[in-house]
Parts: structure tokens; sequence; C-alpha cells
């Protein structure tokens, strides 16, 4: 049975479209129009406690039992286990750099830019200048940082694909939005064209999610 996609149009949304995707897992998309305030309907509770979108319903479970799973990094991580691909089953010394850089991306390359796509819309002159400046002056630092790693490997967690890719992909996806020129960021630039370029990748963008 296909994996029940909840989502919507999001940076978070897109990672797990594209990673469905590349594993060639068969999935049905769910809508939660976040802007009707969808995620805060009890049934989507049940699945989400947090009330944010992504989330899973695998009715083909560990031990053949339906399971639920909220949090998009959390969500990469069960599919990985599940599929064996874009993540070292079984090898914990090369699942750490995966996992150093999906937790890079929940914790800062995500939130940041996510304050930026915020403070954007911000009407107060003064409260945009600050929020702007602040938020913006990080998020090109995590750009650099990324950039200075892509400089020493192919992708995020070395010389192969993982679920990191997919993570990161989904936020560098909206640099425009964030005001970010992917030329100043050269071997981002490189990765990001790489990804986008993959069928898969390609697809998991494509599919509609609202």
């Amino acid at each position: 049975m296909p994996i029940e996609l909840h989502t919507w149009n999001t940076p978070n949304g897109r990672k797990i479209s594209v990673a469905l995707e590349e594993m060639g897992l068969p999935y049905t998309v769910h809508p939660v129009n976040i802007s009707k305030g969808e995620q805060f309907k009890p049934e989507f509770l049940k699945i989400s406690p947090n009330n944010r979108i992504p989330a899973i319903v695998d009715p083909d479970g560990p031990g053949g039992r339906p399971i639920s799973v909220f949090e998009s990094g959390a969500i990469l991580i069960y599919l990985g286990e599940k599929t064996g691909k874009f993540w070292p089953k079984g090898d914990l010394r090369a699942q750490v750099p995966v996992l150093e850089w999906l937790m890079w991306q929940m914790g800062g390359f995500g939130p940041m830019p996510g304050q930026v796509h915020h403070f954007l819309q911000v009407k107060d002159e003064n409260d945009r200048r600050y929020g702007l400046e602040r938020y913006m002056k990080e998020t090109h630092r995590l750009y650099g940082v990324f950039n200075k790693r892509l400089g020493d490997v192919a992708y995020a967690a070395g010389a192969d694909v993982s679920i990191a890719d997919f993570a990161i992909l989904g936020w560098a996806w909206r640099h425009e939005r964030h005001q970010v020129d992917l030329a100043q960021y050269p071997n981002v630039k490189r990765w990001y064209e790489a990804m986008m370029a993959r069928p898969g990748t390609k697809k998991g963008f494509e599919v509609p999610l609202s």
C-alpha cells in the first residue's frame, strides 16, 4: 500500500516528495492547507502533534503494522532505514556525516532563511530592517559554511547523495525568495544544479502538493 504524505507546498514538504520519488516508493499526497489552518484539525494532530507539515503514514510499517512519522528529518531517516537508500544503513561511521548535515539543516538552514521569509513581509520598516539584518546575515553565514563543505566533497555527507542533500535542497530551492544569489557560492551552485538535474528530484518538485 502507498505511503500517505500529508503536506503542503513548502520547503519541508518538498524534502519528502523528493525523497519518496528518489527512493521509488509509492505514495499518495494528502494536502494540508496551512493557510486555512488545516494543520490544527484533530485528525492531523493525531499524526503530527506539533501541528506542522509534513507527516507520513506508512500502512506497511515495521512488523507489517501501520506507523505515522512527523518532523521532516525523522521522516527522512525512517525512509532511509526502510529502503536502505541514500542512508548508510547499519554503518554508524558513515551515518555520522549524514546526521551532522541533516541536523545542520534542521537546526539552522531552514529556521534562519524561514525568518528572512517572515521579515520580508513585515510592514513596519524598523521591525523589518532589524529582522532582515539579523537573519539575512545568519542565512549567508550558513550558505558560506555549506559552500566551504562542498569545496571538499561532492555532496553534503561525502561522495554520494544522501537524505541530508534532500533536506538541504528543500530550502536551497527557495534561495531566490530569501534573496540569495547562488553565484556568490559557486560550490553550492554546482551542487544545486546537479541535484535539480536528477530525474527523481525533478519529479519530486513537480508533483502537486497543494
